[in-house]
């Protein structure tokens, strides 16, 4: 939106639900840290760290420990109200942007313009709602035509209905991924793996994400990945496929932490979050701490999948085994 209110005559934002902007730390690297980096690799690390603390401290004690730190979260919904005053001049244009939710119930962004375009003359927010679209324009919920041209359309994700997953995925008893997850529960044992979809990873799932940076998604699921074959190979197996009593443990740990987080404890009426699922759960993030997390893909009991061997054509002997690639 910045880039379009630079280059657009006229600029017409329509808003369905205001989001928490935050001050985004974009500072260029001095050529003399620079220089460290490159001669003292660990200082990478060490800044690495610094940084994944300061986010963690705000968006993962925040939101997903809401109960117990509530403070942290009004402090980071305090600074981002200081960001919005300090860009934005007219009152009544504040009041449309903030947010009447809970931080981190709606995922938050970091912006140093995104509010300041709306001090632009040539910029204007519509909250009012889109009735339909016509040849000469938009019309909103109450009746007004705004003129349009260009429409560009950033509504968002249809994530739960469409995205998980995007394509059909048949595994063991002729049970629908995508299905089986809508009629009964989200789920995926540590954001992995699913139970009678064997020799399936999808690192897309519910609960997968970590501190919410899929860098730190990533790694620690790669721990997990480098886990898990490891002992694939020292049994001689081909096939793993994870118990469902353990995704059920697992499944009822996520749950109960959930209990404390924004999503649960906090005030998420308004928010329209694609957080939340049909079943009105939470169960994108993965409500532990990086820490946590890395460690879990590390340690996980081994015996919480069962492994097998695939049958060969020309061992009719090991037919019992289960089928290794869902169709």
């Amino acid at each position: 939106m910045p880039q379009l209110a630079r280059d657009a005559t006229e600029l017409t934002v329509f808003q369905r639900t205001p989001i928490w902007v935050v001050p985004k730390p974009d500072l260029p690297i001095p050529a003399v840290v620079r220089r460290l980096f490159r001669r003292a690799p660990v200082t990478q690390r060490i800044a690495r760290a610094v940084n994944t603390s300061i986010l963690e401290l705000i968006m993962v004690v925040g939101v997903l420990k809401f109960r117990q730190a509530h403070r942290v979260n009004a402090l980071a919904a305090l600074a981002s109200r200081a960001h919005l005053r300090m860009q934005v001049r007219d009152r009544r244009t504040r009041e449309k942007l903030t947010p009447d939710y809970d931080f981190g119930c709606k995922r938050p962004t970091f912006s140093n313009d995104y509010w300041r375009s709306f001090d632009r003359t040539n910029v204007h927010l519509e909250t009012d709602g889109l009735a339909r679209i016509e040849p000469g324009g938009i019309v909103t919920r109450t009746g007004r035509t705004i003129a349009a041209d260009t429409l560009v359309l950033a509504t968002g994700y249809d994530l739960w209905d469409t995205n998980f997953p995007a394509f059909e995925i048949v595994g063991r008893d002729d049970r629908e991924l995508g299905a089986w997850w809508r009629e009964n529960r989200f789920q995926a044992y540590e954001g992995i793996t699913v139970p009678r979809f064997p020799n399936l990873l999808s690192l897309n799932s519910p609960y997968a994400y970590s501190g919410l940076s899929y860098f730190t998604t990533i790694e620690a699921q790669m721990k997990h990945l480098e886990r898990l074959f490891t002992e694939m190979r020292r049994r001689g197996a081909d096939v793993f496929e994870v118990e469902e009593s353990a995704n059920t443990a697992f499944l009822d740990d996520a749950t109960a932490r959930l209990e404390d987080s924004v999503f649960y404890a906090g005030d998420c009426a308004t928010s329209r979050s694609y957080y939340f699922n049909q079943h009105g759960e939470a169960t994108l993030l993965r409500p532990n701490s990086t820490l946590r997390t890395h460690r879990a893909a590390t340690s996980f009991p081994l015996d919480d999948y069962r492994y097998e061997s695939r049958p060969r054509r020309s061992d009719p002997a090991r037919s019992d085994s289960i089928d290794a690639v869902p169709r």
